[in-house]
Formats: C-alpha cells, sequence, structure tokens
C-alpha cells in the first residue's frame, strides 16, 4: 500500500499527539513528509522516528504546496492563525485537516468564508465531540423522535483541568480569542448537531476576576512566590489535594498576566441559545471546578421524550414521556475526546483516500465561530445579538 503523504503547517503538541495516535491507529502508512514551523528544531524533536529522516521544512505553506507531492494537509498552528492558513490553503484542493477555532475575529471568519466559496478543498475541522459515539447515538435518537420535536437543550461544561487557562499559553487573549471561541467553539457545535439546525440569536454574560486574574507581580512563578504552604494551586497543595493541574513549578494563576477587563478569561460563563426555528437552549462553562465535579454534556427534551448524556460519565439516558419506560446506555471509555479523536481521524483519513465526506466541513467552523463572537459581543455590552449565518451576505 502506498504512503499517506501530509503536510503539517504548525507542528504543535496537538497535531503531533493526532498523528502520532489516532491517525496512524487509522493509517500505519502515513507519513509526515513535510512542515512549516517557525520552531524547526522543536518541531524536529517532536516528530516520529519514522517521519524524521525524509520530512522536509519549508519556508512558507506556499512552497511547501508548490514543491512536495501531498495527498493532505493538516494545521495546528496557534488559534489566530488558522483562518489566515486555512484560507492559504484553500486554492490548492488538497484535503484539510483544521485545528478549532477556524477564526478569532470577525474579520477573519468572513475572510475564510470567502477564501472557500467556490474551493474544491475538502475540509475536517477538528470537532471530535460532534462525531463523539455518544453525541452521535444521541443525534441518532433524536432524528428517530425520541423525543419529538426538540424543543429545549440544557448543556454544561464543567472543565475540571481549567486552571490552564491561566497558567498556560491559552491565557493570551490575542491568540485564543477569549474562552467562548476557546472552548465553547464545540460546544456550540454540537448543540447545533444534536437540535438540527443553526443558533441565530445568543445573550451570555461572563464572571471574570472573581477567581483567576489579580494583581500579583508579572512573571510570578510559584518558585518565586512566599505563599505556597497556603496557595492552593501551589505544586505541593495540588499534589497533597489531588486537585489536578501541573504539580510543576508554573505561573501565577493571580498575576498581571493573567490580562484584565474583558481580555481577562472568565471564571465561568453561559450563554442563552435561540436556534432557527424558535427552540432554546442554555449552555454554561465553568472553569474553576475540580476532580468529580467535571462534567460535560446536554440533555434534549420534547413532549415525547428526553434525551441526555454526560460525557465524564459515559453515559446516555433516554426517557419516554408517555411510556413506563427509560434507559441508560453506556459507551466505552478511557478514549480521547471521549473517543471524538479517532473518529474524527477515520473521518479525515476517509476524505483523504477518497471513501468518505467530511461531518464536519468548513461551514460547521465557520457557524461555530459566528455564534462564538456573538456570544463574547454580548457578554461584553449585554443583550441579545444576531448570529451571522454561513452563507448569508454581507
Amino acid at each position: 500500500m502506498a504512503l499517506t503523504r501530509i503536510g503539517v503547517v504548525g507542528y504543535g503538541s496537538r497535531i503531533h499527539g493526532m498523528i502520532c495516535g489516532p491517525f496512524r491507529q487509522i493509517d500505519p502508512d502515513l507519513r509526515v513528509v513535510a512542515v512549516v514551523d517557525p520552531d524547526e528544531s522543536g518541531a524536529r524533536d517532536r516528530l516520529a522516528e519514522c517521519d524524521r529522516d525524509d520530512v522536509v521544512f519549508y519556508e512558507s505553506v506556499e512552497s511547501m504546496m508548490r514543491a512536495a507531492d501531498l495527498d493532505a494537509v493538516a494545521v495546528g498552528t496557534r488559534c489566530n492563525l488558522h483562518a489566515a492558513i486555512a484560507g492559504e490553503l484553500a486554492a490548492f484542493d488538497v484535503p484539510l485537516c483544521l485545528e478549532k477555532p477556524v477564526a478569532v475575529t470577525m474579520e477573519q471568519a468572513v475572510e475564510l468564508e470567502c477564501a472557500f466559496e467556490r474551493a474544491r478543498c475538502p475540509v475536517v475541522v477538528s470537532f471530535p465531540l460532534r462525531v463523539s459515539p455518544l453525541c452521535d447515538l444521541a443525534r441518532q435518537y433524536i432524528e428517530a423522535g425520541a423525543v419529538g420535536e426538540p424543543l429545549h437543550v440544557n448543556a454544561v461544561n464543567y472543565v475540571p483541568y481549567g486552571t490552564v487557562y491561566w497558567e498556560q499559553a491559552y491565557r493570551d487573549y490575542d491568540v485564543t480569542g477569549g474562552l467562548f471561541l476557546q472552548k465553547a467553539t464545540h460546544d456550540f457545535d454540537y448543540l447545533m448537531y444534536l437540535m438540527g439546525q443553526s443558533v441565530t440569536r445568543i445573550a451570555a454574560t461572563a464572571t471574570r476576576g472573581r477567581i483567576f486574574g489579580g494583581d500579583r507581580p508579572a512573571g510570578l512563578r510559584c518558585s518565586q512566590c512566599d505563599d505556597t504552604a497556603t496557595c492552593p494551586e501551589s505544586p505541593e497543595n495540588r499534589r497533597r489535594n489531588s486537585s489536578g493541574g501541573s504539580a510543576a513549578d508554573h505561573p501565577c494563576l493571580f498575576s498581571l498576566d493573567c490580562g484584565s477587563g474583558e481580555r481577562l478569561n472568565e471564571d465561568c460563563s453561559s450563554a442563552l441559545l435561540e436556534f432557527a426555528d424558535g427552540s432554546h437552549g442554555v449552555y454554561s462553562q465553568v472553569f474553576y471546578a475540580r476532580r468529580d465535579a467535571g462534567a460535560r454534556g446536554a440533555t434534549v427534551s420534547g413532549y415525547d421524550g428526553t434525551v441526555g448524556f454526560d460525557w465524564y460519565t459515559n453515559e446516555l439516558k433516554r426517557v419516554r414521556h408517555h411510556h413506563p419506560f427509560s434507559a441508560t446506555e453506556r459507551a466505552g471509555g478511557d478514549m480521547s475526546h471521549f473517543g471524538g479523536d479517532i473518529a474524527l481521524a477515520d473521518d479525515f483519513l476517509g476524505v483523504v483516500h477518497g471513501s468518505r465526506s467530511s461531518r464536519t466541513p468548513i461551514e460547521t467552523g465557520l457557524q461555530s465561530v459566528y455564534a462564538c463572537l456573538a456570544a463574547r459581543q454580548s457578554a461584553g455590552g449585554g443583550g441579545f445579538v444576531e448570529v451571522r449565518q454561513v452563507g448569508a451576505d454581507g
């Protein structure tokens, strides 16, 4: 069997994990043969042994696409670069795996949509939750009439590893665009999938600075702090309390480096979603949860029934409202992104080899970004905000 030749723009840890894990589980003959990354030494260190001898590093996307004979491209750069790079790749008609969010500003999103209007480049956006077994099963039940007409959805994301958003590069607002774009982009996407329609209006709110962020000196790390004995976020207390997060020396979560005002990641936020047919839902994300408080999933209801699931418990529950039956189904555990990463890899390589179409095309990435941008705008200014629709003029 011929090798699958893949090029990578931005060979970071996430795309490296996908290539060496799910991608090669599906296609052991996949090889990284071309890379564009300003940190060549770091990228080389991450490359698998089977890729190191033959890989070629290029100065630009265009030079890679002109010189390398590629079957596919994966983009794993920082978030603020996704849109520009994907827009450039749209012209080459080579299958593309694109990390989320596909854009972090309205200008980026609109330009990206324009770039793909006439492109033949097939895209698989990295939305593993939508294609995970539990979410897919829930959608199957809803399509089969398990709830009747879906009228309401309630979704939660209690993140037990949320400290990363104040102690790692995720706290850089210019890169991430904030936590609606960084986190809720997954959830808004799968909620639109479950409800079978797009979000048209959003009202959102965010609570900032009550827990994380603060006025500790810029550049402060735990190893330089006098309060490690009492601070719950010190490495020793995290180890002692099994509260999660890095147990190594790390930047302070309460320093000026975390940002201020709307550029400070929120401790928690919520959004009221209105869908195209007038049905609605509520989504909340909480970033200070720990340990067994972790929860992520949704409950969809209609007159005939309720279907709900939680990825952390790996359970789906179905209740028939007008019959004396309820059921619980359990999915296999211990899978990356709740089984979504392997499904995403299967989709992408199926697209590459011409055996299937993408379940997460560029339109899904754009529609999620438009919803996230509306939520961010509403949280900053109040009131409902209309969500731009993919394909709309202006």
